[in-house]
């Protein structure tokens, strides 16, 4: 139990301190200052900063996985999933301009993909459409909102997401369902 909790406070602090600088001046000195807890500590949970970093997108993806809800639309469980995200908008700036921009890369791409490929499958329930269609459907929208969410860091985050999100939503609305029927009946013709 008390792992845990140095654990979770070592990542706590470490995103704190992510939400005031940029990666490349946070050092191991600081979070044990801050967590007060000594060096050797801190190494026995981590073998450095990106080992917290990959950790705490782990965990995030993880807690998108369990909170999964099939009753919400694509673009509602999008923005349940990208909420740590969104409340650290300044940590995943820093992050995305250091060197560790592709383990953020990873973490957005995991999140596209796994709510892509719930919201596909849910979709395809009572339809006969092939496996690699859905494949390609699943990686079309990961690949998208994956670039999207990465210009929006990018050029500073000044979009509200939620708002682009709807509006996304509602350009695109049934497409994902009609691209499963297209499937299902290019399957009975084949």
């Amino acid at each position: 139990m008390a792992q845990q909790y140095t654990r979770k406070v070592i990542r706590e602090v470490f995103v704190q301190m992510l939400n005031e600088r940029p990666l490349s001046k946070i050092t191991v000195k600081d979070i044990v200052n801050e967590c007060e807890i000594n060096r050797n500590t801190f190494y026995y949970y981590y073998p450095d900063l990106y080992a917290i970093l990959a950790e705490i997108f782990q965990t995030e993806l993880q807690t998108v996985i369990e909170e999964y809800n099939d009753t919400l639309s694509w673009e509602e469980s999008f923005l349940a999933a990208t909420k740590f995200a969104l409340e650290n908008k300044i940590a995943i700036y820093h992050v995305y301009n250091s060197i560790q921009k592709e383990e953020l890369e990873k973490y957005l791409f995991n999140v596209a993909g796994n709510v892509m490929t719930r919201y596909v499958e849910d979709a395809s329930k009572d339809l006969k459409a092939s496996g690699e269609d859905k494949r390609l459907i699943v990686s079309f929208y990961q690949s998208a909102l994956t670039e999207m969410l990465l210009h929006w860091i990018s050029s500073g985050m000044k979009e509200d997401p939620p708002k682009v999100i709807h509006r996304i939503g509602l350009l695109f609305d049934g497409n994902i369902a009609l691209s499963l029927e297209r499937s299902a009946k290019l399957n009975d013709s084949w």
